[in-house]
C-alpha cells in the first residue's frame, strides 16, 4: 500500500516519541523494575537475590536481607523461580518518580520490590522491622511467580494480603493488630468481608479502629490462621496453591473444605466472639 512522505513522516515521528516515552519510563519513571539498567544504584547480586542501592541511601544489611528470601519459602513450601530484585532508594523524590505507590513498600509483578527512604528511617527508629516488611513483599513476589499474569488480577486480594501477613508473623508487629486484639475487634463488630476488599463495596463498612487497612490485613491473616487451626496446613496449601491456576475461588473452596466460604467466614466470627 502506497503512503506519502509526509505520513511517512508523521508515523517515524510516532514511534520516536513512542520509544522516547517508553525509554524515559524505563529509566527514569514507573517502568523502572522492568529496566535493564538501574541508572545510579549499585547492582549486587547474592546467593539469593539482586540488591540494587541508590547512591547515597543508608542501607549497608545485604547479607541480612539476601537470608530472608530462603525462609520467605518455607510455609508456603514454594520455591523462587529467579531471584527476587531489591531496590532501595536514597530520597523521595526518585522514589516517588518511580514508585506507581506511595507506601513505603512496593511490589511489582513478578520479581521486584522497591524500598522508600522513610521505611529505611521508620526501620532505624524502631517503628518498623524491616526484615518482617521485607518477608511481606517476598511473599507476594513468590506468588506472583507462581501465578500466570491472568491470575495475578484474579487472586483474591484478601488471601494475598492475609498469606503476606502471616508468612512474615506481622500480626502484633508495628501498625498491624494482634490475634486476640482482631478477635476482640470483630466482636464488637469491626468486620471486613473479604469479599468487599479492594471493592467499590470496601468503603461501605464501617470500621471503628485507629488503623484501616492494617486492621484489615490482620483480619485476613486471622481468617488465613483460623483455617489453618480448624482444618490443618495441608488443606490451606491445597486451597492458596490451586488458586495460583484457578480463578474460581469459591467452588475451590467447597471443593476443599466441604462447606461454602459464606459458612466459614460466618464460623469465623462466631470464634471471635468465644
Amino acid at each position: 500500500m502506497w503512503v506519502s512522505n509526509k505520513w511517512r513522516y508523521y508515523i517515524a515521528g510516532i514511534g520516536t516519541l513512542a520509544t522516547g516515552i517508553i525509554l524515559y519510563q524505563l529509566l527514569w519513571g514507573k517502568l523502572f523494575p522492568f529496566s535493564p539498567l538501574a541508572i545510579g544504584f549499585s547492582k549486587h547480586e547474592l546467593p539469593n537475590s539482586i540488591i540494587c542501592i541508590q547512591g547515597g541511601a543508608a542501607f549497608n544489611d545485604l547479607i541480612g536481607i539476601d537470608t530472608l528470601v530462603r525462609s520467605v519459602e518455607d510455609f508456603p513450601q514454594l520455591r523462587f523461580v529467579k531471584k527476587p530484585e531489591i531496590f532501595v532508594f536514597r530520597d523521595s523524590i526518585s522514589y516517588l518518580q518511580r514508585s506507581v505507590s506511595r507506601a513505603r513498600f512496593c511490589t511489582f509483578y513478578d520479581n521486584s520490590l522497591v524500598i522508600s527512604p522513610w521505611a529505611l528511617k521508620e526501620a532505624e527508629e524502631g517503628k518498623i522491622s524491616l526484615p518482617i516488611y521485607i518477608r511481606h513483599e517476598l511473599t507476594h513476589i513468590l506468588m506472583y511467580q507462581h501465578m500466570g499474569i491472568f491470575n495475578a488480577f484474579k487472586y483474591p486480594e484478601w488471601l494475598f494480603e492475609g498469606i503476606a501477613v502471616y508468612n512474615a508473623n506481622q500480626l502484633g508487629t508495628s501498625f498491624y493488630p494482634g490475634k486476640d486484639e482482631i478477635y476482640r475487634m470483630v466482636s464488637k463488630g469491626n468486620f471486613m468481608p473479604p469479599q468487599f476488599f479492594k471493592t467499590s463495596k470496601e468503603d461501605t463498612v464501617k470500621l471503628e479502629v485507629k488503623f484501616r487497612m492494617t486492621f484489615m490485613y490482620s483480619e485476613f491473616a486471622c481468617i488465613v490462621d483460623y483455617l489453618i487451626v480448624k482444618y490443618g496446613k495441608d488443606n490451606f496449601l491445597q486451597y492458596m496453591k490451586r488458586l495460583l491456576q484457578d480463578s474460581d475461588h469459591d467452588r475451590a473452596f467447597k471443593e476443599i473444605y466441604g462447606i461454602s466460604f459464606g459458612e466459614c467466614i460466618s464460623d469465623f466470627r462466631t470464634a471471635c466472639e468465644q
